[in-house]
Formats: C-alpha cells, sequence, structure tokens
C-alpha cells in the first residue's frame, strides 16, 4: 500500500497546528491563567513551551518521517535486533482511542451550544442540564463522529488536508472578530492586565502546572505528530516546522484569553471558574451583552473548529494504525474505526446518566478515567519513550535522530543542545509524572 503525501507545506503545518489546537488552548489555558495568577503563569508557559515541547515534537516528527509509518509500524523500522520499544506503538493506538472516548463527547457539547445559540434558544441553557441529557449526549456524540469519518473518507489531500486548511484559517478569522470585539467591552482594560501584566509573587508552585500545560497542549508522546510526519518529506528541517507550529498553538491560546478576559471583568463572573469557564461562564457573558446571541454563535463556531481539528487529527492516525495493520482501504477503516469510537465514547456519552461510575474522588465520571489514562499517563510516558528512544545508543540514537531532524532547509537541531534533548527533557518528564501521581486526588 503506497504511503499518502500530504499536498503542501501550509496543509502540514496547519493539519499539525489543528491537532495541538483544541480544548486545551482555548479553554484550559485560559482557565489556568485565571487560578495561578495570570501574567506570571504565560511566562512561565511560554518558557517550558520552548524548553519542554519543542524537542519532544521535533522527536516525534523525525521518529515518524524516518519510519514513513504510523506508531504501530515506525519502532519495528528504526529498532534494532530484538528491541521491544514497538510495543509502545500499541500504547500509542490505546491512548488515542480513550482520546477520542471522551474528546469526541466534549466536541458534541460544543456543537449543541453552537446550535443553540445560533437557533436562539438559549433561555433555559446549561452545563449540568446538558450533560445529564443522555438524547442529547448520545446525538451530538455521533453527529461528530460521522462528521469526522465522513471527511477523512474523501482521503489525505481530497479531505482531512482540503477541509483542516479552511477551517484553521477561519478560526484564526474568527478569534481575531472576537479579540478585537472584546477590546471595546468595559472591562477591557481591567482584564488585559491581569492577563498580560505579570504579578510574579503569584507564581509559587505554577511553575509545574505551567511545566504541565505546556506539554500537554501541543500533543505529542501519542503518535499523532509522528503521523504527520509520515506524510511529509524532506525539503524542510523539523526545527524550523516545529517552530511554526508551536507559535500558531501558542497564538491561539492566548487571543482566546484575550477573548475572556475582558468579557469576564466586564460582567463581573469569576475568571478562575475552572472547566464551567467555556459553558457557564460564557454563555452568562453572552446573555448579557448588546447582540449576545450572535457572538455566542461566532464564539462556539470558533470553539467547534478548535475542537474539531484534534479531532479529524486524532481519528486519522487511529485510521493510519488500523491500515497498517489490516491493509484495508480508506472508506471500510472509516467504517469500523468510526463505529468502534462511537461504541467506546458512550461510556462517557451517558457517563453523567446511565452509566454512573466513580473511578477516583466523589464527583469523578468515565470521562475523568479516560482523561488520567491519557493526559497523566500516556502523553508523559510516552515522550519519554521518545526522548529515550532518539537521544541514546540503545534507541534508534542521538546521529541518526539528528540526521534526520535536520534534513532540509530551515532550523537546525544544533550539537549544543544534545544535553537539553538527552538529559533535561527526560529528567523533566519524569518530574512532571511523578508530581502528577503524588498530587492525584484519588480520593
Amino acid at each position: 500500500m503506497e504511503r499518502e503525501k500530504l499536498g503542501s507545506r501550509l496543509g502540514f503545518i496547519l493539519l499539525s497546528a489543528g491537532c495541538a489546537i483544541g480544548c486545551g488552548n482555548v479553554w484550559k489555558f485560559p482557565w489556568m491563567c485565571g487560578q495561578y495568577g495570570g501574567g506570571g503563569f504565560v511566562l512561565l508557559y511560554f518558557f517550558c513551551l520552548v524548553i519542554l515541547g519543542l524537542p519532544i515534537m521535533i522527536m516525534e516528527f523525525s521518529v515518524g518521517r524516518a519510519a514513513q509509518a504510523s506508531p504501530i509500524k515506525m519502532y519495528q523500522k528504526l529498532e534494532k535486533k530484538g528491541q521491544k520499544w514497538h510495543i509502545h506503538g500499541y500504547v500509542s493506538f490505546f491512548g488515542s482511542v480513550a482520546l477520542m472516548a471522551f474528546y469526541t463527547v466534549v466536541t458534541g457539547w460544543i456543537v449543541y451550544y453552537f446550535v443553540r445559540f445560533l437557533t436562539g434558544n438559549i433561555q433555559d441553557l446549561g452545563f449540568s442540564s446538558m450533560i445529564t441529557n443522555p438524547g442529547v449526549n448520545v446525538t451530538y456524540l455521533a453527529v461528530t463522529v460521522v462528521l469526522a469519518f465522513g471527511i477523512l473518507c474523501f482521503g489525505l489531500q481530497g479531505g482531512l488536508e482540503r477541509v483542516t486548511k479552511y477551517m484553521m484559517l477561519l478560526l484564526l478569522v474568527l478569534m481575531l472578530v472576537l479579540a478585537v470585539h472584546s477590546f471595546t467591552l468595559s472591562g477591557a482594560a481591567e482584564g488585559l492586565r491581569f492577563y498580560l501584566v505579570p504579578d510574579l509573587s503569584k507564581i509559587n508552585g505554577s511553575v509545574v502546572v505551567a511545566m504541565n500545560q505546556a506539554f500537554f497542549t501541543l500533543s505529542v508522546g501519542m503518535g499523532a505528530m509522528a503521523i504527520f510526519g509520515s506524510y511529509i518529506g524532506k525539503e524542510r528541517s523539523l526545527m524550523g516546522e516545529s517552530v511554526h507550529i508551536i507559535v500558531l498553538d501558542t497564538f491561539v491560546a492566548v487571543v482566546a484569553g484575550l477573548i475572556m478576559f475582558p468579557a469576564c471583568f466586564t460582567y463581573g463572573v469569576e475568571v478562575n471558574a475552572g472547566p464551567s469557564l467555556l459553558f457557564d461562564t460564557m454563555a452568562t457573558v453572552f446573555n448579557h451583552m448588546n447582540g449576545g446571541r450572535w457572538w455566542g454563535t461566532l464564539f462556539f463556531l470558533f470553539m467547534v473548529f478548535a475542537a474539531l481539528s484534534t479531532v479529524l487529527a486524532v481519528c486519522e492516525e487511529i485510521l493510519a494504525m488500523v491500515r497498517d495493520l489490516t491493509g484495508w482501504s480508506r472508506p471500510v477503516g472509516c467504517l469500523v474505526c468510526g463505529g468502534g469510537i462511537f461504541l467506546v465514547a458512550l461510556t462517557t456519552a451517558l457517563g453523567y446518566s446511565v452509566l454512573h461510575f466513580q473511578p477516583f474522588a466523589e464527583g469523578t465520571s468515565w470521562l475523568d478515567l479516560w482523561d488520567f489514562l491519557v493526559s497523566n499517563n500516556i502523553l508523559p510516558l510516552g515522550s519519554l519513550v521518545l526522548a529515550l528512544f532518539c537521544c541514546n545508543r540503545f534507541g534508534w540514537g542521538w546521529d541518526s535522530f539528528l540526521l534526520e531532524a535536520n534534513a532540509g532547509q530551515g532550523l537546525k537541531v544544533r550539537p549544543w543542545m544534545k544535553p537539553l534533548f538527552r538529559y533535561v527533557v527526560p529528567a523533566a518528564i519524569l518530574f512532571i509524572y511523578v508530581y502528577g501521581m503524588a498530587t492525584f486526588q484519588w480520593k
């Protein structure tokens, strides 16, 4: 089976950025800024993004491009005889399915809010009433899965690349329109001061939180970036491409805060409202705003694009791995993968109504279990595997990695960076993982 290729460099950058840009950027980042001191947190986040996120992204792209295969096969092509690195390929597959087990449901929630604002039916709109309604959850989960795999059916260039290009460009335009509107609100100055002026006294333990957020926002460690690496040629070096993707990802996260904080300060709602910031808080803001129905429609359309770009990218990864294992055509793979993900995601969709399950502390559900498996385990440990594989002789090796990463025009990984890639990144990942396990609210 001949490997498909992306049609353009722009397609690769927007597709990879689309995978990274998601709810973590436009929902979690502003909420964490609100909880951890605004501008000070933003500074720390930028620092961690460069020191941690960039090296792992370069490594994952390199492994994918060198192997020209999905995670299920790529280690087998690059590892030495008798090694077991390829086990991580199967873990990546499980992690991608686990991510879609809740992410497709959350995307369905956002689509539901968009439809309610578009139709003007927002009087009794509420987050709690939505998640406890099995009909709404299953319907909008089905819409999300059918839409995603329907697009993927049309091929890599004709479906995924074409749709993602338009969607990402529209997302950026919508963001700028919403941000400019936020600047006109009466509380804009106060909101922007909180968000952009660092208060170093509030940093405290947020270093670890910033490190965590920078690490997870890029969707590295699970094989999605390796897939897109396998779809490109060697015309451009991978450090330069990674920098472009991280800049775009960070731009979206920062502008999301420019949209939310002025609105929150204008209408006196909590900036540290946590997960409900996106749904209940922003819906309250739009209900009080002149023309709020239409501004809310634009906001949730922007959120649909952000969430769907990640769904499309991860579903493409799952599809590529299944096709590598079975040799199925793209339409058959889409049908089977779509059905499988829908069935697994029913646990989350019905987890607040029919399938009650409390895996950890009181109030937790299936969504929290899937998120724990992915965010707290598979992403950090997968990134650790990548770092060890790329930088050591018992894996692929630093010289092989460097040759692949630096092939083509653009920014290069320099020899002086080796200690950062080989020692600092794995140590930081290990610290994040141990800290996360130690501080996790098990009960």
